[in-house]
């Protein structure tokens, strides 16, 4: 079987076994892998498919048509990967960070983001409003795609992204360095420009539909919501996170 692969500037995919097994074992930050559902099971997708549940990196066997749609040459042996943008890192990374900047932390988390124009947007306005970093999770949530590095105008290089397996277990880790959640939520009670972001504060951003998932609503220390005048009932995830980012950051400028 030939090692042979191939890099789709705007879609970033490794194809063949061997080069999606070989960037698994370099550490390469990995969005997801794609098995064809009719390829042997054992030998290096058996390594694939070990290698990606270790690191907690998403794959799915999927038709091999399928496969071949999305491929970029006849040599992808029914094995797909699409790497990251650029690196992630650890929600560790993230709290190490705000100690070396002697300041408060400051993060945003990112529940169930489907659009990538939507994360690209946020972390514009992340590296705008002087956040630390921002976490999202690593499976139904868009990752740092080439689109989203495009429409992040090059914020994406500045801006550190912790991938989790788990937002809920990620807001307990904060809570225990004694910083603060703060859900935005429609249902919430407190006006978002009446919380004191000078505090160690993870402010937290739902998907489009659904928003912040239930679990993750009850886990945060408090709800804050967005004041509206008009007939729409919510904003955009990227708007809301922009407003509530830059209040955060008007406040530390103080």
């Amino acid at each position: 079987m030939p090692n042979c692969y191939a890099v789709r500037a705007m879609s970033d995919i490794i194809e063949g076994r061997q080069p999606v097994l070989e960037a698994l074992r370099s550490g390469r930050s990995i969005n997801r892998v794609l098995l064809a559902s009719d390829c042997e099971r054992g030998g290096v997708v058996a390594q694939i498919v070990a290698l990606a549940r270790r690191r907690s990196i998403p794959f799915e066997f999927i038709a091999r048509k399928a496969i071949e749609r999305q491929a970029t040459t006849a040599s992808h042996q029914g094995t797909i990967a699409y790497a990251a943008a650029r690196e992630y890192h650890t929600l560790e990374d993230l709290l190490q960070l705000s100690k070396n900047k002697n300041e408060a932390p400051l993060y945003c988390i990112v529940d169930g983001l489907e659009d990538p124009h939507n994360l690209g947007a946020i972390l514009r306005s992340a590296d705008a409003s002087g956040i630390h970093g921002l976490i999202i999770r690593n499976r139904r949530e868009v990752g740092l795609t080439p689109v989203v590095a495009k429409a992040s105008a090059g914020a994406i290089e500045y801006v550190p992204v912790a991938r989790v397996s788990n937002i809920n277990q990620a807001i307990e880790i904060l809570k225990k360095n004694d910083v603060w959640v703060v859900g935005i939520e429609a249902c919430g009670k407190t006006p978002f420009d009446k919380v004191d972001f000078t505090l160690p504060t993870a402010i937290v951003v739902g998907g489009e539909g659904d928003g912040i998932s239930e679990l993750a609503r009850k886990k945060c220390d408090t709800l804050a919501s967005i004041p509206m005048g008009g007939r729409i009932s919510s904003l955009n995830a990227s708007v809301a996170a922009a407003l509530v980012m830059y209040e955060a950051f008007r406040q530390r400028r103080r």
